[in-house]
């Protein structure tokens, strides 16, 4: 298992280099600059601030200078917060984005899960439709509605939670983004758990415990362990993207993480933003699937990583 671990950490070098080239050409291709503003910089001023930058530089010198850097764990300076590093405002944003992540995973998959075991049990059933109905407008509806309309119920008509914010340690203020960030992921994972349980309660081995007497919980408990696989390989790219937050839902109730910073550094041409945000969300994909590759061999015997 260590070596099988230390192998795709290994292999994930070259992925994360393609991924921060492609990203670095791409950023700097696009129109404008980062001290284009709607009134012009005096030339000299300009010149002194590419000089300063190194934005002066041909574009390899440039790229070869940011690998450096970025082997050496700095992402350089922000060309628009002057005061801050990108590292810093990583640092400063990431854990609201972790602990609104994880806890709109962890409602999502577990109420995902139990609903798609309820429909799966009572296929073609009323109830069956009615929870894969629910969950079709989950999938459907965006985060910009959802929000909106938890806060105007919950927040204005009854007053019973906080609009927005993040409120310290205060667990209320922390409910409707939750809810909101998690219900699409909750409905994809209740529509793959529906699926794959039913699959796996036709298994013949399940058919044998049934005639064999086992009890009805412990076939289900049998059956989800092969029905939660699909599950599982959807959790990572899933994970990484609620981790590394939402921009729409961090803006709707006003959460200081970092979900706006790629939309702020795309809009203001922060070149060193972009890539800081492209390189944890990408360090986020691999360590995440990796994850998820390890608890295949907890969930299936079959899979054996020597």
């Amino acid at each position: 298992m260590l070596g099988y671990t230390l192998r795709r950490l290994a292999s994930a070098v070259p992925t994360l280099f393609i991924i921060v080239t492609v990203a670095f050409f791409l950023v700097r291709f696009a129109p404008g600059g980062p001290f284009d503003l709607e009134q012009p910089l005096a030339p000299q001023v300009l010149d002194n601030l590419r000089r300063t930058y190194n934005l002066d530089q041909p574009l390899h010198l440039q790229y070869l200078d940011y690998l450096a850097k970025l082997v050496r764990g700095d992402l350089g300076p922000s060309y628009t917060a002057l005061d801050f590093t990108v590292g810093e405002m990583l640092r400063r944003g990431l854990p609201y984005s972790i602990a609104l992540g994880a806890s709109a995973l962890t409602l999502a998959l577990v109420l995902g899960v139990v609903a798609g075991v309820f429909a799966a049990l009572r296929q073609n059933s009323t109830k069956d439709y009615a929870v894969m109905a629910v969950a079709t407008v989950g999938v459907t509806v965006p985060n910009f509605v959802v929000g909106p309309v938890l806060q105007l119920v919950f927040g204005l008509m009854l007053g019973l939670l906080p609009l927005g914010g993040w409120g310290g340690g205060d667990l209320a203020h922390r409910v409707l983004p939750t809810i909101a960030l998690a219900l699409p992921q909750m409905a994809v994972i209740a529509r793959l758990t529906r699926s794959s349980m039913i699959e796996a309660l036709r298994a013949d081995h399940i058919r044998t415990l049934r005639a064999n007497g086992l009890p009805g919980r412990a076939i289900i408990a049998h059956a989800l362990r092969g029905a939660l696989l699909p599950v599982v390989s959807y959790l990572g790219p899933a994970a990484a993207a609620l981790v590394t937050g939402s921009v729409v839902i961090e803006k709707i109730f006003a959460i200081p993480g970092v979900g706006s910073y790629f939309v702020e550094g795309a809009l203001n041409r922060d070149y060193t933003l972009v890539m800081g945000t492209v390189v944890m969300l990408a360090s986020f994909v691999v360590l995440f699937n990796l994850i998820v590759d390890l608890l295949y061999a907890a969930l299936d015997p079959r899979v054996r990583y020597d």
